[in-house]
């Protein structure tokens, strides 16, 4: 029999994604997700269930009636300008939140547990690329929310048998290619899709901020994973845990960097659309460049990308743009 899985925030943009690899991986998960985010219409590899990780009542209740035996954790709040106007609004949910999941799962037996993590927790970072022993250190709320989260997983696996993956990963990017779920942020704050919506008349301008970075062409350089890398780095993690591996933390990218202006360049080429722009200053706190070392995941875990070249990511991004703006047909 499928063993069902809990994926909290499953209604969100990775977490949809994960749903339809652990589904067509032999697993039935569980998408339980609040909507204040996330989309009903992005679940359809499983159950939807309504509810919050601040009310441990109804992860209890989802757990129980489901026979949960392993925990996919997505939900969590994850602007980072609004985290900087709003931190008691992020600790509060993504701490408190990710605290009552953790106890509900001591409760019930539960010992394996997925976190999506996040490059935010390295802050500005010393050297690149980034390895998962380099110093971790925020520079806004919600990069702290995700390594405080972190830090309590060792807690609970001493305390509770808790096993761990924490999966940090860098710019999440691209949409499934089959064209069933994508990105369905409100508001938008990815540099991708952002710059697809300026060029195919959807969007604004497309604000680049900070043309004087120390990089080849003065703008900041990411370094860009297809979701669809992504949602099979979560079920391989899922797959090591169930199969004893030991916990810990693994950087998830390319460990190739693109800057703000080859992007653009490779969504013109590719939309056959100039991308109107407007440059800004740089934003406080902007790293100039951020790539991952994913050596660890590569070799413990067998993960490697095989999406994330950057005309899959942005193809893939550009064709669920376009179909986002077909209007539906009338009934």
């Amino acid at each position: 029999m499928s063993r069902n899985i809990l994926v909290t925030g499953g209604a969100g943009y990775i977490g949809s994604h994960t749903c339809k690899e652990l589904a067509h991986r032999g697993y039935n998960p569980i998408a339980f997700d609040n909507l204040t985010r996330g989309t009903r219409a992005s679940v359809k590899w499983g159950p939807l269930v309504v509810g919050d990780l601040l009310k441990k009542h109804e992860l209890r209740q989802v757990i129980d009636a489901f026979q949960i035996e392993a925990v996919v954790h997505f939900a969590a709040l994850a602007y980072v300008g609004e985290s900087v106007e709003a931190p008691a609004r992020y600790f509060r949910n993504n701490v408190t939140g990710t605290l009552n999941l953790l106890d509900a799962m001591a409760e019930a037996s539960i010992t394996n547990l997925v976190f999506s993590s996040t490059c935010a927790v390295y802050g500005v970072p010393d050297r690149v690329p980034i390895t998962e022993v380099a110093p971790t250190k925020p520079i806004n709320p919600y990069g702290e929310t995700k390594l405080q989260t972190e830090k309590m997983l060792p807690w609970f696996g001493r305390a509770h048998g808790l096993n761990w993956v924490a999966l940090r990963y860098f710019n999440a990017a691209g949409a499934d290619p089959d064209g069933e779920i994508g990105e369905n942020h409100n508001p938008e704050t990815h540099l991708i899709p952002l710059a697809i919506q300026a060029a195919i008349g959807g969007g604004p301008p497309l604000r680049i901020f900070g043309t004087d970075y120390p990089t080849h062409d003065g703008t900041a350089v990411r370094d860009f994973i297809h979701v669809t890398d992504l949602a099979d780095a979560h079920v391989r993690a899922l797959d090591y845990l169930c199969n004893g591996g030991e916990s810990g933390v693994f950087n998830l990218g390319t460990g190739t960097g693109h800057s703000v202006l080859e992007i653009v360049d490779a969504i013109g080429r590719i939309s056959n659309c100039d991308v109107p722009m407007i440059v800004s200053d740089r934003r406080e706190g902007d790293p100039p460049i951020l790539v991952a070392d994913t050596a660890r995941a590569n070799r413990v875990m067998g993960w490697r990308p095989r999406h994330s070249d950057l005309a899959t990511i942005v193809s893939t991004a550009l064709d669920w743009e376009r179909m986002k703006n077909v209007p539906m047909a009338a009934e």
